[in-house]
């Protein structure tokens, strides 16, 4: 007879699982684009593994948790028009500036602004990634958003600046960078695209 605190070797298994599957993976199979086959396997593995389902639960709850952050405009993220319109007909309040390439523009948000957007101009065509590079008034690079989904035909990037920082930010200059980098890793400048923000807010940084 066994003791009532044990657990059993089957459960001592599905608790520490020999082939734990991939978190990537588990965001693919809820998104429903892997491939049939590959679907199968991994749905049997659920059945049987306690350990996974919790960890796909998991994936689910923040997936979730990045689309509400997403939908509030609250990421700094490369966004598409489809992402636009249907925030447009959900009634959020969009705020675009189209500053040219080598150039800049004047911008700001107030307290009505849901979605902050950029669109940056750029000849993308033979380019096989692109950064984001964001950086300060004295040329350093603060952030860097890599291998940014893009479009070589659409002639340019829709950026979702986080409209949770730009209320909260002072005013300032910020340029924002297209650049080109090879298999090698050697970068090329596609578009540079300065953005001076005056902000218009009362309280706390202004």
């Amino acid at each position: 007879m066994h003791g009532g605190g044990g657990i059993s070797g089957d459960d001592a298994l599905q608790a520490n699982c020999a082939n734990p599957i991939d978190a990537a993976v588990l965001a693919d199979y809820w998104l429903g684009v892997l491939a049939d086959a590959e679907e199968d396997a991994i749905e049997e593995h659920l059945f049987g593994c306690d350990r996974c389902g919790d960890r796909l639960r998991e994936v689910v709850a923040l997936a979730g948790g990045l689309c509400d952050l997403a939908r509030a405009g609250s990421l700094r993220m490369v966004v598409s028009e489809t992402f636009l319109q249907r925030a447009a007909e959900e009634g959020l309040q969009i705020r675009q500036y189209s500053p040219p390439a080598g150039g800049g523009v004047q911008c700001t948000v107030t307290a009505e602004d849901d979605i902050l957007i950029g669109r940056l101009t750029a000849n993308l065509k033979g380019a096989k990634r692109v950064d984001l590079s964001v950086v300060d008034e004295r040329g350093t690079e603060q952030a860097r958003l890599r291998d940014i989904p893009v479009n070589p035909s659409a002639g340019g990037v829709i950026l979702q600046e986080s409209i949770t920082f730009a209320k909260a930010a002072p005013t300032n200059k910020l340029l924002m960078r297209l650049v080109a980098v090879d298999e090698a890793g050697g970068e090329r400048l596609v578009g540079e695209y300065t953005f001076d923000h005056t902000r218009s807010l009362s309280g706390p940084g202004a």
